[in-house]
């Protein structure tokens, strides 16, 4: 069984007992938080597609921990301009596992 769920604005595809990196959720580590956005559930015998999300479903997901991804460059120039700039980002993020996928 496998579900594909929005949050952060990106799509991700989860199974149960998967742990992934989403944009950071505003909950303490440690708690449980359910994902209402799901917009498609499959299980063994068919696959529930949303009109946008699935009525009823939801993804129960365990927050691990927050934190912050690796430093990215970003460097921009316009030639024989004399311009240059360079500057660093680091995204926050959580670390969510997913306890479990509910359908109706």
């Amino acid at each position: 069984m496998f579900a594909i769920v929005k949050t952060g604005g990106k799509q991700y595809t989860v199974k149960i007992g998967d742990v992934l990196k989403v944009e950071k959720l505003d909950v303490d580590a440690g708690s449980t938080v359910e994902i209402k956005d799901v917009l498609a559930v499959a299980t063994e015998q068919d696959l529930v597609l949303g009109n946008p999300v699935v009525e009823n479903a939801k993804v129960e997901v365990e927050v691990l921990e927050h934190g912050r991804d690796k430093k990215i460059l970003v460097f921009k120039k316009k030639r024989r301009k004399d311009y240059k700039k360079r500057y660093g980002h680091r995204q926050y993020f959580t670390k969510i596992k997913v306890k479990d996928i509910k359908v109706g």
